[in-house]
């Protein structure tokens, strides 16, 4: 099914656990930290996942050491490979298809990625002048997703993610000059612990910017471009993100926030946060 500004919100863009084989519990590796309670290297199984290929403390994740868990989202690549590109044919039952599909996972992933942040785009009123560009890219990229094992393994995705991205940076340029007003471009800052706490952060370039637990509290993020921020452990109580744009679940997921947060459509409040 194509993506449109209509269906963004769909499955195809959400990973999708039942239909995958936990590729993302096997392909990706993670180190010992506040984020992860044990050393796991690529390729291998997480200790937590079952034959079912659903994880074995869901519900505990937090609590038992693995919150990086609760952060991760694949744009729904991970049912994408499983489903389409391996035809439903897992890596338990097919071994020697594991390698090529961690290998291809990630590359789908990112692709998914572009194909979340172009259908924002295009469902944005301030860009109508580059919707053309904007279906072209996002139709090419969709084509790239049906392809094969091999076209995906081979596939330059840094190339694919720098010519998407001309198109992001005209996105948000567009979208933040609707604030009417001038701000100092904070893209890449590093605002780790930063005292924000009811800032005005309207129509900021926030871009890649490292916001790992600052206060955020009450902030105003409309139009701010957020795009690749850094959001772990940020406070973000109160703080308003309606129209914020391209913020993602994982971030949301990696924040604090409370009842008062407000939050895009499309975006649900994490259930560690306060109520």
């Amino acid at each position: 099914m194509p993506v449109t500004p209509e269906n963004a919100a769909a499955p195809a863009l959400t990973g999708d656990c039942a239909n995958c084989f936990g590729l993302c519990c096997v392909a990706l590796p993670f180190a010992k930290s506040a984020d992860f309670a044990v050393n796991k290297p690529s390729g291998t199984p997480c200790r937590n996942l079952q034959e079912d290929f659903r994880c074995g403390i869901h519900t505990e994740l937090r609590t038992r050491g693995f919150s990086g868990c609760t952060v991760y989202d694949c744009f729904g690549a991970g049912q994408k490979v499983s489903q389409v590109t391996f035809g439903g044919q897992d890596w338990r039952t097919a071994p020697g298809t594991a390698q090529q599909m961690f290998d291809v996972f990630p590359v789908m992933r990112q692709l998914h990625e572009l194909l979340r942040y172009l259908t924002e785009a295009l469902s944005l009123r301030a860009t109508r002048s580059i919707h053309a560009d904007l279906r072209r890219a996002l139709e090419k990229v969709e084509r790239l997703t049906e392809g094969g094992p091999e076209e995906l393994a081979a596939l330059d995705v840094a190339a694919e993610r720098a010519e998407v991205n001309v198109l992001l940076l005209k996105t948000s340029s567009l979208v933040r000059a609707t604030a009417g007003r001038k701000t100092k471009s904070r893209r890449g800052a590093d605002l780790i612990g930063a005292k924000l706490r009811g800032a005005d952060l309207r129509g900021a370039d926030l871009r890649g910017a490292l916001m790992i637990a600052a206060d955020l509290k009450g902030a105003d993020l409309t139009l701010a471009d957020l795009i690749g921020v850094d959001f772990r452990d940020a406070d973000l109580s109160g703080a308003d993100l309606t129209r914020s744009l391209f913020l993602t679940q994982p971030q949301v997921n990696a924040a604090k926030g409370d009842a008062a947060t407000r939050l895009p459509k499309g975006l649900s409040r994490p259930a560690h946060w306060t109520r």
